[in-house]
Order: C-alpha cells, then structure tokens, then sequence
C-alpha cells in the first residue's frame, strides 16, 4: 500500500511528506547553481534560500513527529 493511499488525501501527513520531498529538491536545486554561478551575491541568495528551505523541512518533520509542544495532541 502506498503512502498515500494509507493515509488518505486529506491526512495533513501525507501532505507535509509530499513538501518535504519538494524542498529536499529545492535544497539540492540550489546548492548545486551556488557552485555554478561566479556572482558571490548569487552565490549566497541560493546558499540562503537552502537555509530556508531546511528550516522548512526540520518544522515539517518536527509535525510529522509531533516532536514539538505545538504539534501535540
């Protein structure tokens, strides 16, 4: 059975793995066009927006999780 036929559309698991998997791509993305470009500004836009994106993806798996107080219940 695949993940998403176990947890149903409307599982808010399903969808955070889905993004997870999205920005794992947006972080890889964006590191390998760091090493790319010489512009030192772009250079580091990029190497930002990874940042971000993994702390995106740390709070979706801190949801997933409920490893967080705000998650529980």
């Amino acid at each position: 059975m695949t993940e998403h036929a176990q947890h149903g559309d409307e599982d808010p698991r399903h969808h955070a793995e889905q993004l997870r998997g999205l920005l794992t791509e947006v972080i890889e993305y964006a590191r390998n066009d760091a090493n790319k470009v010489a512009d030192p500004k772009a250079q580091g836009l990029f190497e930002t927006a990874a940042e971000v994106c993994i702390g995106l993806t740390t709070a979706l798996q801190h949801y997933e999780a409920r490893s967080e107080r705000a998650w529980e219940r």
